[in-house]
This record gives structure tokens, C-alpha cells and sequence, in this order.
């Protein structure tokens, strides 16, 4: 009797994501610990976390863990309309990298070890940010009540990568006001 995957993110587990995820500081340490973190509850080969560069259209890795350095070098991640995650705003799963035309590097992914990946959208509000991916060396199949979690999980790293772009923005404009000249600014 087939039972389908295996539950492996429990309460306990999205409790103690959802509060590191509240109370870290540095934005940079966060995601890395979310990349190894699901890498280490789901047995998977490895993790990235990518954010939109809105301009180039191009999607950038924030964190990963698992996958090596040459990969993450590999070239350039579009965001392609038809065919990302990032667009259609669903949880997306590549099957097989060597047979999905929306695989835009499947050389190198056959050379990673790569077989199947999984795109969760990371959101705020209904505004897609980013793209949270998991990588296997085998076909990647997931408890339905994980891949829910991991949704919930995204939304709330897209309240802080919007929280992270606003304090960014409001310290730009508070050096670009400091070094105006004195007359301007209204000092003596």
C-alpha cells in the first residue's frame, strides 16, 4: 500500500523558522540558515534563494547551500513568463532536468547532479519577489502538507526581503541628505 512521501516539516519545525525568520537581524545570515535548514529537513541536494533584479529581469541568488560554487556561477537565471515559478506564482516542479525545455541550463545541472528541482514563489502580499528552490539528485516528491508550509514560509521571507529593500532605501536617502551641503540642508 503506497502512503506517498513522507510528512518531514513538522509544528516544531515551522515554529522555529517563523521565529527566526521574525527576530534575525542580519538578512544575509537568515537565508543561508533556511538554505541549510532545508537541505537538513528534507535530505534534498541542496537550496538556493533567489530575489528579482527588477531591471535585468534576473534572478539573483541571495543564499544556497549544497550545490557547488560552479553551478551557482553557471550564468545567468531569467525569469522567463511562460515558463518560471517566479511568474505563474504556483509552486513549480521540474521532473527531470534533461527533458524540461524550461531548464535553462541542463549541462550543468547534469554535471551538479541535479536531477529535479522544486520552485516555491516567495511573495509579498500578491507581488512575487523572489523564488526559494530545492534541488535532488533523484525525482523530488514531497508531502502536499510540506510543500504548504514551505509556501507559508516564502510569504513570510517576502515581508522581510520588503522590509529589508525599504530600511536600504531610507539609509540611501539619510546619506544622500548628510552629505548635501550645510546651506542646503538648512545648518548652519
Amino acid at each position: 500500500m503506497n502512503h506517498g512521501p513522507e510528512r518531514k516539516f513538522y509544528l516544531k519545525h515551522f515554529k522555529s523558522i517563523s521565529l527566526a525568520i521574525a527576530t534575525y537581524e542580519d538578512f544575509t545570515q537568515l537565508v543561508n540558515h533556511l538554505a541549510e535548514g532545508l537541505c537538513r529537513t528534507f535530505g534534498v541536494k541542496g537550496a538556493s534563494i533567489m530575489i528579482l533584479d527588477e531591471i535585468e529581469q534576473e534572478l539573483f541568488r541571495v543564499s544556497s547551500h549544497g550545490i557547488s560554487e560552479a553551478y551557482v556561477e553557471k550564468g545567468p537565471v531569467f525569469a522567463d513568463p511562460k515558463k518560471c515559478a517566479f511568474y505563474t506564482g504556483n509552486v513549480e516542479v521540474v521532473e527531470d532536468f534533461q527533458c524540461d525545455e524550461r531548464v535553462q541550463y541542463p549541462e550543468a545541472a547534469a554535471r551538479e547532479g541535479i536531477v529535479s528541482m522544486m520552485s516555491i514563489p516567495i511573495k509579498y502580499h500578491n507581488i512575487n519577489t523572489g523564488l526559494i528552490r530545492i534541488y535532488h539528485s533523484d525525482r523530488l516528491c514531497m508531502h502536499d502538507e510540506d510543500v504548504d508550509s514551505l509556501k507559508v514560509m516564502a510569504c513570510q521571507l517576502g515581508v522581510v526581503i520588503e522590509a529589508n529593500g525599504l530600511r536600504n532605501f531610507v539609509e540611501q536617502i539619510k546619506m544622500a541628505i548628510d552629505n548635501l551641503p550645510p546651506r542646503i540642508r538648512g545648518s548652519s
